[in-house]
């Protein structure tokens, strides 16, 4: 033949293909479906020779599956079986509320968990079940996924897809199967009904659910979600955190917890074994969280089940399908060039950005945990003496502040870096919904706190001799002259109270002297600074409302310091004092206290023993109330400061861990903030059958009324459904807000307890709530180990790889479609 021919022959023959592609695409899948149903084995194996060849005994499906992957990877049948086999009589049917408004014919997809318990995804319509059953099985309902189809079936834990039935078919089937279940959407109903007649002896269970939508990040779930990092981060590792006495009762009374509760275990007699339906909930439930995202899939796909017709385009369409694809073609070429070129070199140097701005922050957050020259010391804020290395973060809130800022900043693009990665996998799996409330709660804070920041300075930098006048003021008044006069007044008869005139004079003249020296050397540096101090505080506002309130605390304890001299000084004598005479009073009653065996033991005194000790308790016990008078004026002066330092650390605390984000979500999409489930039984409803001939109730009018009733009662379908409600039960408010209880119980337990109103009473030394406290909870949303250079820059270049690969992926993905075996591919994401 000559090669011109032939070249025309193949031409015609293309051109051919090409005009009936549909009827091409149509014989395929028709031998996909004979071949998955065993027709050419089974030929195969009819005319075969003697000597028998291998025969393939297996779908095409499966060895699409299979053939990419090892032994090891291959799905087993019978190897993850999870179905649970149901012996109660009960059709449980798990159904979604937007199914009960199509009032149209279609066919119900789904799982089956059992035979009895089946899972409605959705509802194809305009299609028949043999084409749905057959798209199934080669995976013509799965194509065009962007991601693998696989981790669907694996989170589902179920191998396959199946039909379950029928939605307002016209006629049912007359043999009740439920594999293939009959229901019926009736007009102006919410709630679906199935066929299941009496002679089936089976009841039926309808449980309603609103499936949630993953694209905004619903989902259920049977544990709270957690809006912090855990409790090991609270106090936050690295600080010098020690525990007082009403913290180590606390732990030894859970300890003593634990342990009753440890050895009640081994004397319980009956053990609840979870059963199947319990272990079946967490996975019922993973269905659900699956349901909407599958359900769009399969929708999109409807079209490609079943005979499809394209009519040819005419010449007027053509010409604007060109004149679009040229546009089309333009806009493409500009857009590739924009992200070949301009768009890696702008990410590159926003990348190297990034890593400077971490490399200073590490070198500021080394500066501010530089342990200090100083091996012991007591700091007001802390509860015992600190032995070891003290860094400036310890000891003053503006540096813990700048500290916490730091570490936040630090954090950011990790945790950024972990949101972009659930792109890369479905929406369906809540994985990072914890981690995206954090981080956008965290910015939404930054955000506000640079907003309020920057008012407060504008409002402060403008007024800055005017603060300045009323704070030198204030703290003049109070800090100084105020309490100049109120020594003066104790060194008289305060209230008409008589006080030993010589101690209130010698105490009286030692405060006073000690306040004067401070107002002649501390107020004689600030207070003609104090403009400036204030300029610079309302210039640090612009990073933040946070830092002019944490300036402020140190400044308040700065020029308090004098006022906890006074406090701790007069502690300590009232206590030496009431100990004498606590130990007098024992010596005069002839008793003396054992230190070794903690008791009161009896004690022979000599005379002039007792004659002395009586002498000293009289002394010291009229000399006391003047010692009183002078403890309690500054306890409650230290407790005024204390009242105030804590008012300014709960306005820290609420700058930086406020949870807004959380709250908004709670007010505008509950659903993201699940904290269990809820079920609901619904009343009861009997509705007749939908398919009733018009013709049969007009012959039933000339009827008597006896038949008439007899036919409704056949009419009715005899067999009752129960309709339950599955919810998703939100966060609380007390839940979001549950940290914050646990740190208002422990500032109860800390100032309000009985033993610490007793070491109040008794002169010894009550310290303020750590800053460990304070600060923990504004730690709890950070990691106790911060992320290196190395591991920020590997995780900024982990999400181009992931984007890049992305392609690669989803064109897998749609390859590989999923039949009767999709688990056996699911092992690689585990």
């Amino acid at each position: 033949m000559h090669p011109f021919s032939s070249l025309t022959i193949f031409i015609f023959v293309a051109g051919y293909i090409t005009a009936r592609w549909d009827l091409v695409t149509r014989l395929y899948e028709l031998a996909f479906f004979a071949w998955d149903h065993g027709v050419f084995a089974r030929a195969a194996k009819a005319f075969a020779p003697t000597k028998h060849l291998p025969i393939l005994d297996f779908s095409p499906t499966e060895y699409l599956l299979t053939s990419s992957y090892d032994e090891g990877d291959r799905f087993e049948p019978g190897q993850h079986d999870i179905m649970v086999e149901n012996s109660d009589g009960m059709l449980r049917v798990f159904w979604p509320n937007n199914l009960t408004r199509t009032t149209s014919p279609g066919v119900i997809v789904g799982w089956r968990n059992s035979n009895l318990d089946l899972f409605v995804i959705t509802v194809l319509e305009d299609v028949e079940i043999r084409s749905v059953e057959s798209a199934l099985r080669v995976g013509t309902l799965f194509r065009n996924s962007t991601y693998p189809v696989a981790r669907i079936f694996q989170l589902c834990d179920q191998p396959n897809m199946h039909v379950l039935g029928t939605l307002n078919h016209p006629s049912p089937a007359e043999i009740f199967d439920p594999a293939r279940i009959c229901a019926f959407t009736l007009a102006g109903s919410r709630r679906p009904y199935i066929y299941c007649p009496p002679h089936a002896e089976l009841a039926a269970q309808i449980v309603l659910f609103d499936p949630p939508n993953p694209m905004q990040m619903q989902y259920m779930s049977l544990e709270p979600i957690s809006l912090a990092l855990g409790k090991e981060y609270w106090p936050p590792r690295g600080t010098n955190y020690m525990a007082d006495d009403v913290e180590i009762l606390e732990e030894e009374q859970r300890q003593r917890t634990a342990e009753l509760v440890a050895k009640l275990r081994f004397h319980t007699v009956v053990r609840h074994a979870p059963t199947k339906k319990e272990l079946a909930l967490p996975t019922i439930l993973r269905q659900i969280n699956c349901a909407q995202e599958v359900a769009d899939l399969l929708q999109k796909n409807t079209p490609l089940v079943g005979p499809r017709r394209k009519r040819s385009l005419s010449v007027s369409e053509r010409v604007v399908e060109s004149a679009q694809s040229l546009y089309a073609f333009a806009a493409w070429s500009l857009w590739t060039l924009f992200m070949a070129y301009v768009f890696p070199f702008l990410l590159y140097v926003f990348k190297i950005a990034i890593i400077g701005h971490r490399m200073v922050a590490e070198g500021l957050l080394q500066v501010l945990e530089w342990p200090l020259p100083i091996k012991k010391i007591q700091l007001p804020e802390s509860r015992r003496p600190i032995n070891g290395p003290v860094a400036l973060k310890d000891i003053s809130a503006c540096c813990q502040q700048v500290h916490l800022r730091l570490q936040q900043f630090s954090y950011y693009p990790t945790q950024y870096s972990l949101l972009r990665r659930r792109k890369a996998t479905w929406s369906s799996f809540p994985t990072t919904n914890s981690d995206y409330i954090r981080f956008y709660n965290s910015l939404w804070l930054v955000a506000n706190d640079v907003i309020i920041g920057i008012a407060l300075g504008s409002f402060i930098s403008d007024n800055a001799q005017a603060t300045s006048q009323l704070i030198g003021g204030v703290l003049n008044e109070y800090t100084v002259e105020g309490l100049t006069r109120m020594i003066r007044w104790l060194m008289s008869y305060p209230g008409g109270l008589k006080l030993n005139p010589e101690l209130a004079a010698f105490l009286g003249d030692l405060f006073l002297w000690v306040i004067e020296y401070w107002s002649s050397t501390i107020f004689a540096l600030i207070l003609p600074r104090l403009p400036t101090i204030v300029y610079v505080i309302g210039c640090s506002s612009f990073a933040g409302a946070s830092m002019p309130i944490a300036i402020f605390s140190d400044l308040l304890s700065l020029l308090t310091l004098h006022i906890y001299s006074f406090y701790v000084a007069s502690a300590r004598i009232f206590n030496w004092q009431l100990t004498i005479i606590v130990s007098l009073f024992h010596l005069f009653r002839g008793k003396k206290r054992n230190v070794l065996r903690n008791r009161i033991d009896n004690c022979d005194y000599d005379l002039d023993q007792l004659l002395l000790g009586t002498i000293l308790f009289t002394l010291l016990f009229f000399l006391l109330p003047t010692v009183v008078v002078f403890y309690l004026t500054f306890a409650s002066a230290r407790m005024a400061i204390i009242s105030l330092k804590a008012t300014l650390d709960t306005c820290l605390a609420c700058l930086n861990h406020f949870p807004l984000f959380a709250l908004m979500l709670r007010i505008k999409d509950s659903q993201r903030l699940p904290a269990g489930i809820h079920f609901q039984l619904l009343s009861a409803e009997q509705p007749k059958l939908p398919h009733q001939d018009k013709s049969e109730r007009d012959d039933n009018q000339e009827s008597t009324a006896d038949e008439d009733e007899d036919d409704e009662e056949e009419d009715n379908l005899a067999t009752s459904v129960a309709y339950i409600r599955l919810s998703s039960t939100p966060l609380s408010v007390r839940q979001i807000f549950e940290q914050y209880f646990q740190l208002w119980a422990r500032i109860h337990q800390h100032y309000l307890s009985p033993k610490v109103v007793f070491r109040l009473l008794t002169g010894r030394f009550v310290p303020p709530l750590g800053r460990s406290e304070m600060y923990g909870l504004q730690y709890s949303v950070l990691p106790r180990e911060r992320a290196t250079i190395a591991e920020v820059w590997k995780s900024l270049n982990e999400n181009e790889e992931t984007d890049s690969s992305n392609g690669p992926t989803a064109t897998r993905g749609q390859k590989a479609y999923l039949g009767s075996h999709g688990r056996a591919i699911g092992k690689q994401w585990k």
